[in-house]
């Protein structure tokens, strides 16, 4: 029995398989709040999933319950599925995974993503990440790359990544991809640390445009941008009594703007939880008084 489920097996041209996880690749949610947008987007439809059972630890990833109609109990399982889309004017299909990073045997969980890609002829992998650094979340989310093909990179508004050390599930998938004679890229946005427990439209809007950039998909993102400057007001709003947090921002926006080093300042910031915790109590304030919430991609 395979733990590969597929329900249907849709007719493919020439497809570019695109993926993201939650979890440690995943910093304020970038890399899947994008993955999702395109999938909604694209009106994309569900047709083949990973069963959980022998890629988990229940006791670290925990099932989720939520009450349906406010009675009844239902029980969701961490989910690795698989989409397919056909953009208008793309000439071709694409494929999204979707999912968890799973906390076990990651060798065999990408020979099941791998041998998938392999059966319906995907020739291109595009990984999405986002990860934590020293950015402002008034400015764009810097992208850095990485990938087997140096002219797609050097058509793209994104620097080529110089990172070593430890990877997640996207590195040892994309490095099975690449063995198995794919070509792959993988783009990374750059999320605020001081704001990592936030979602964060501005990270994924970076990673949208260059997935767009890469496969001229004209791409419609106006309602990511609306995301983007609500999430831009309210965590400005929300620090705007910490003068250490304020002063810090300023210090990482003048080095966004100039493109120089990170400046000699090392100040007492909140940690990102309690930066979090009065994010989230600032917004229930301003729904109480009848102001609106963020948008959600």
């Amino acid at each position: 029995m395979t733990a590969l489920k597929i329900v249907t097996r849709p007719k493919l041209k020439r497809p570019v398989l695109i993926m993201a996880f939650q979890g440690w690749n995943d910093g304020g949610q970038g890399a899947t709040l994008a993955t999702g947008y395109l999938a909604r987007l694209w009106d994309a439809t569900r047709f083949a999933e990973i069963d959980p059972e022998e890629f988990f630890d229940f006791q670290a990833t925990r099932p989720q319950v939520s009450l349906v109609d406010g009675e009844t109990r239902e029980l969701t399982w961490p989910e690795n599925v698989f989409f397919h889309a056909r953009p208008d004017g793309l000439g071709h299909d694409v494929l999204l995974l979707i999912g968890v990073e799973p906390n076990l045997r990651w060798r065999a969980f990408s020979e099941f993503v791998v041998g998938l890609a392999l059966d319906l002829g995907v020739k291109q992998v595009i990984t999405l990440g986002s990860l934590l650094a020293d950015v402002p979340h008034t400015r764009p989310s810097p992208v850095t790359a990485s990938g087997d093909s140096s002219d797609s990179l050097a058509e793209l508004d994104v620097d080529a990544s110089r990172y070593e050390g430890p990877t997640g599930i996207v590195g040892v998938i994309q490095d099975a991809c690449r063995r198995a004679g794919m070509q792959t890229i993988s783009f990374w946005a750059a999320v605020p640390h001081y704001v990592s427990l936030t979602p964060s439209p501005r990270a994924a809007l970076a990673l949208c445009e260059r997935v767009d950039q890469l496969l001229g998909t004209g791409l419609d993102l106006e309602e990511l941008e609306q995301a983007v400057d609500n999430y831009t007001e309210h965590v400005s709003e929300a620090v705007a009594g910490d003068e250490e947090t304020t002063a810090y921002i300023e210090a990482l926006e003048r080095q966004s703007d100039s493109g120089e080093p990170p400046e000699e300042y090392e100040p007492d910031i909140p940690s990102g939880e309690s930066l979090a915790a009065e994010l989230a109590k600032f917004l229930r304030e301003r729904e109480d008084g009848g102001g609106s919430g963020p948008a959600t991609a």
